[in-house]
């Protein structure tokens, strides 16, 4: 049952999402790419995102294994026993002590902008978000899976072992300017409202097994740190507490606020290179509402029970956790906790090329309508509990016509280094309709992709 509840959850985080839109960013003028760059350029007067379609985000992302490494009926009986065995042992030796598995979902509840005046372009919207980071070392789970016997005098780290994640929604006000036809810089202000937060992250402290002198085995805890903070999971009588309307109604200023900003720019060395950066959410979340938090503090040595059996009232059990509670202080508390916001870091290079049919002559047209073609690289990085993870990301782009723009992708990162990506954006009348798929060429066999995502939106842009 351990072994099936811990697989489960590895398919949980594979139905999950992700964070890199590497697609979205940059992409003809799309209105959800000044989420990803407040610095941006527009050139639409104002656009009204259609409620809960403007702006959908789906991924999963598990670096190590995927879930064909457990669950795939390739002739071996998926629940047989020693077969299974060894298909979880097999998946868990694939796994390396920095391995994770990141999440995260945006769903834009409402969103719009407006053009102010020929310089500043003015958007204002409501999205929530999920955001999970988990480890998965592969210490941690052989000795879950396994035990210690077969791992004499091996240290595990309690350091490998961090979770994150939370559920919130962020109201947000940001906008562009224009200084000249060479640069636009802007920035985002955003409130957070946490609806949910799990965070057990900086955990220290060593666990070691040794044969011993007086017993077979002595386990050491050697200076164990450790603490789980949750908010929005237990009510005040400490039972689990969970609903759909629970969450996602606290979404909107729940009672959990924070605060942060995005900032971001756009320059052109000349028609035809263009540069950009952002920096997203730099803030935090304060967390105060039915939190619920424990610490583990302490080191301990356990050699076994020495019975004494002319000694019938002895009460062993209870001298063992009397003795352990004195050596690791274990505490609960239901104070308020502080968590940062996971900051992205995004930055590209793109080179246009192949003259339009459009009138060059006309006054409110960017460089970038000038070419039909570009190419160029983009940098995402975001911090994580385990350091920084990076993608690097090459595309191409083709404009058929002004009603029709696509954008093909190859990204190297930590989940694959065959991951191919498509999307399309057109305009039809007032209606901009844009798609995004990641990783097509696994599209066909998803249990045995590390990486999955797909994107889409609909707004009413005016010009």
């Amino acid at each position: 049952m351990r072994k099936i509840l811990l697989a489960l959850s590895l398919l949980y985080l594979m139905t999950t999402q992700a964070q890199n839109k590497q697609i979205l960013y940059g992409f003809d003028k799309i209105p959800q790419g000044l989420l990803l760059n407040p610095g941006a350029e527009t050139t639409y007067k104002y656009h009204v995102g259609i409620p809960f379609l403007s702006g959908l985000s789906f991924n999963g992302n598990m670096s190590g294994i995927t879930v064909a490494d457990v669950f795939r009926d390739d002739g071996i009986g998926i629940f047989s026993g020693t077969d299974f065995n060894t298909k979880f042992r097999n998946a868990i030796d694939k796994l390396g002590d920095k391995d994770y598995a990141y999440i995260n979902t945006q769903i834009e509840v409402l969103s719009g902008g407006y053009k102010l005046n020929d310089r500043d372009y003015l958007s204002v919207g409501f999205y929530t978000e999920a955001d999970v980071f988990m480890s998965l070392p592969k210490d941690i789970f052989t000795l879950i899976n396994e035990g210690n016997a077969a791992y004499l005098n091996k240290t595990f780290s309690i350091s490998d072992i961090s979770a994150k994640g939370d559920v919130l929604g962020v109201l947000h006000a940001g906008i562009s300017r224009r200084f000249n036809n060479e640069f636009t810089a802007g920035a985002r202000f955003k409130i957070y409202s946490g609806s949910m937060n799990v965070t057990s992250t900086g955990n220290s402290g060593t666990f070691t097994t040794r044969e011993g002198q007086d017993n077979i085995y002595v386990h050491h805890l050697n200076n164990i740190d450790a603490g789980v903070y949750s908010s929005g999971i237990y009510d005040e009588e400490n039972e689990v507490d969970i609903s759909a309307g629970s969450i996602f109604g606290s979404t909107f200023l729940g009672g959990n606020f924070g605060l942060g900003f995005d900032v971001g720019l756009t320059y052109h060395y000349n028609e035809q290179i263009e540069l950009t950066a952002s920096l997203l959410d730099i803030g935090f979340v304060s967390y105060s509402k039915n939190t619920r938090n424990g610490t583990v503090n302490g080191s301990y040595t356990f050699s076994g029970v020495e019975f004494q059996y002319d000694d019938q009232n002895t009460n062993y059990w209870a001298d063992l956790e009397d003795d352990f509670d004195a050596n690791v202080i274990r505490e609960e508390n239901r104070e308020s906790y502080t968590v940062m916001r996971p900051i992205k870091f995004n930055s590209s290079f793109r080179y246009s090329f192949g003259k339009s049919r459009n009138e060059l002559n006309c006054h409110d047209i960017t460089f970038k309508d000038f070419y039909d073609n570009a190419v160029g690289a983009q940098l995402y990085s975001v911090f994580h509990p385990n350091g920084t993870a990076f993608a690097l990301t090459g595309f191409y782009e083709r404009k058929f016509s002004n009603y029709l723009n696509t954008k093909f992708t190859y990204t190297i990162d930590d989940f694959s280094y065959t991951n191919f990506g498509v999307g399309v954006s057109a305009n039809i009348w007032k209606l901009n309709i844009y798609g995004m798929v990641d990783n097509i060429f696994q599209l066909s066999d998803i249990a045995d992709a590390n990486r999955a995502t797909f994107q889409l939106g609909i707004n009413l842009i005016y010009n």
